[in-house]
This record gives C-alpha cells, structure tokens and sequence, in this order.
C-alpha cells in the first residue's frame, strides 16, 4: 500500500494496528483527538509516522489529510455501550457523523478502500448463535445502533459513488494498550488490573454470559487483509474466533495464568448488553483468507505478560 491513514491510531485497536502497518513498511498518517486513544500508545513509532491531534468530526481537517492516501482504517469512535446510555448524543455525533465524514473525505480524495471498524453489538441479543452477517440488525442500545448505521452508510457509499469499503464486525477484543482504567472499560482490562491487585473482579449478571473473545492481533490481521482483498466491496465481515466462554470462565483462566484464586462479585446486569454473543467466521475465512492467529488462551497470557510490565 501506498499510504495509509488510520483515523483513532492512538486508541487500543488503532495504535496496535499502526504498530502493523509500520513495521510492514507502510507509510501511515494517524489522526485521533485523544479523547480515548492516548499518545503513549504509539511509543516507539511515534517518529515514524505523522501524527495529528484532531477530529473526524472536522470534514476540511480530514480531506486534507485524506489526500494521497490509499487506505483508509476507521477506527476511531466513542465506545461503550453504558457511555452511549449515558450520553447519546455524544455517540451519535462522533460514530455516525464521524463515519460520515470520513466517507464522504474518503469519496472526494480517490481513496480506493476503507476498512471499517464495525460491531457485533449490531446483532443484539438474538437467540441464534453462530452470529451471521446476513441476520437482519436488532442494536439494542444507542452505541450499537451509531456503528450499525455506518455500515449502512458504507455499503451505500460504494453502490451509490464506488467508494469501496469493507466492514469488519468486532467481536470482543482484548489485548496490550487496552484503558483499564476507564469507566467505560472493557471486561478483560478490568479484570486483570482487579485480580493483579487482589480484588474481586465484578460480573454484572450471573456470569453466565458468553463472549467470542477476540485478541487484537486477530483484528489487526483481518484489517490488512480487508484492504486487500478482491471482491469485497460493500460487504460486511464478522472477525472473531468463532467459540464462545462464559464470564465464569474467564476468571477461571485468569486465576489460572495469574496463581491465584479470586471469587468474582456479582452485581445486577446492566441495560442495553446482550447475553451472548459468537461469530460465524465463515464469510471471512472464503472471501478474506481470515484464519485467527492467536487464540483466547494465548492471547489472555500475552495480554496479562503486558499488564505485568506496565506496573
């Protein structure tokens, strides 16, 4: 690739993504408002790409910087489903104005593809599992129905202008440079940083919801082979690992990895989340060559390795 531009590069899945695309060579231009992502995220590569601090909701910023690429990866957005709970409009204007903007940037610049990053939560709590990219929409919460909408948005931009865009459905990832520390944070963060220090992580439900956990090495990789592949316009990817575990065992396997024996607290289940939640990765194994590279019992112990470094 030519040149890419990773919108949100200094998140979790951004910066490791970036990391990616430096070491394979590529040129990479990163714009995040660091409202989420952090700086520190890309150090190491900080001097081998061009950062701006700014915001995918400024259209003129982004044509911009939008010139002369080849790819774009969208990553940026305002995740959490409590966060989109809490504040709605805020989710509404950086997921789906934001997205917008970037499409539109992306049209008039010539880009030739962008990679989204889309949601499992666009399935909501439909009872059939696997999840399948052709099962109609159910978002059961603002944040959800803000990353549903851009894919819409996507696949309207190539039939409508050409742009072609390709968007990836992330199931629950997890991995290094993951915000423990957020309100908003995801399960797998929260839990290591509690357990390392000897509390109890806290389940909200019964602990019998499932996840398809995801380690982010597998994201990043789906992502390379979105830019590329042939025959992929318009249409929508679910990159997981295609299996299933409980919350329960999750804190299982992490006591496992960390030695120790620490009870989870449960606490009442929180509006807007599903209960369970599995990808079919069919679609992405023929049409992309997708293959997960790093399993949820490999990416877990990398993952607390990390964490055991950072403290």
């Amino acid at each position: 690739m030519k040149r890419c531009l990773v919108t949100g590069g200094a998140g979790f899945i951004g910066s490791n993504l970036t990391r990616r695309l430096v070491l394979d060579g590529c040129p990479v231009t990163v714009i995040d408002n660091l409202l989420t992502g952090r700086k520190e995220n890309l150090a190491g590569v900080e001097n081998e790409i061009d950062f701006v601090k700014g915001d995918i909701c400024d259209l003129e910023l982004i044509r911009r910087l939008f010139a002369g690429v080849e790819v774009v990866f969208h990553q940026a957005a305002l995740p959490s489903v409590p966060r989109s709970i809490r504040d709605p409009l805020a989710s509404n204007a950086h997921n789906i104005d934001g997205t917008l903007n970037v499409l539109v940037a992306a049209r008039d610049a010539g880009v030739r593809r962008v990679v989204l990053a889309a949601s499992s939560s666009a399935y909501g709590d439909t009872a059939v599992l696997p999840k399948v990219e052709d099962m109609p929409g159910n978002p059961l919460s603002p944040y959800a129905i803000t990353k549903y909408a851009g894919e819409l948005y996507a696949r309207v931009f190539t039939r409508v202008f050409g742009l072609e865009t390709v968007s990836l459905r992330y199931f629950n990832v997890f991995g290094p440079r993951q915000d423990p520390d957020s309100h908003y944070a995801a399960v797998i963060p929260k839990f290591i940083r509690a357990m390392m220090q000897g509390k109890n992580p806290v389940i909200f439900g019964d602990g019998g919801q499932s996840r398809d956990f995801t380690y982010v090495n597998n994201i990043v990789a789906a992502n390379l082979l979105a830019a590329n592949a042939e025959g992929v316009a318009g249409e929508i990817f679910n990159v997981g690992c295609g299996r299933r575990h409980t919350l329960k065992q999750l804190v299982a396997c992490l006591n496992h990895l960390l030695g120790t024996a620490i009870e989870p607290v449960f606490m009442p289940s929180r509006p807007g989340e599903v209960l369970h939640s599995q990808a079919s990765i069919k679609k992405a194994e023929k049409f992309l060559g997708y293959r997960p590279v790093v399993s949820l019992e490999e990416g877990l112990h990398k993952t607390v390795e990390w964490f055991k470094h950072q403290t």
